[in-house]
């Protein structure tokens, strides 16, 4: 597996844990340790999606 499709496929993942976190935030809240896990994968997500733009183009 290319590193573009590995970065590819930790965007989709981290997007829908994300989303999963956003739907039980929204119906029953967080814990503390809960609210930090999903703003760490939020930070990761970014990153990801910063270094799949910052790919040189060949």
């Amino acid at each position: 597996m290319a590193y573009d499709e590995v970065l590819e496929r930790r965007s989709e993942m981290l997007k829908r844990r994300i989303g999963e976190m956003i739907a039980k935030e929204n119906q029953y809240g967080l814990g503390k340790q809960e609210g930090l896990f999903l703003r760490r994968m939020i930070k990761e997500w970014h990153q990801t999606a910063h270094e799949m733009n910052a790919k040189p183009e060949v």
